[in-house]
């Protein structure tokens, strides 16, 4: 779950700064206007594809955690099917 909480904040946090970016780069821009559009693009499609990248690390990870919690919920499962096994066992030797 932890894990969970610095995924959503890194990714809140990447929000964060390619918003202050643009804004530093719209008020400190330098060049003409068609200049700064032509900049502004190119900041914003490689601001996408940063943003899809963590977007699928974020899922990848997902999918993981998701896979473990599987294993350990199919491992408790048979622990339990063994321990009830035992149990039975020990109850029809007893009675």
């Amino acid at each position: 779950m932890e894990s969970e909480n610095n995924i959503g904040s890194s990714l809140g946090w990447f929000l964060f700064g390619t918003a202050v970016g643009v804004t530093a780069a719209i008020l400190l821009a330098p060049g003409s206007g068609k200049a700064t559009r032509r900049k502004l693009a190119k900041q914003a499609a490689r601001g996408r594809k940063n943003f899809f990248n963590a977007t699928q690390d974020a899922v990848e990870k997902g999918r993981e955690l998701f896979e473990r919690g599987r294993e350990i919920a199919q491992e408790a499962s048979e622990m339990f099917e063994r321990g009830r096994r035992v149990a039975e066992k020990s109850f029809e030797e007893r009675f």
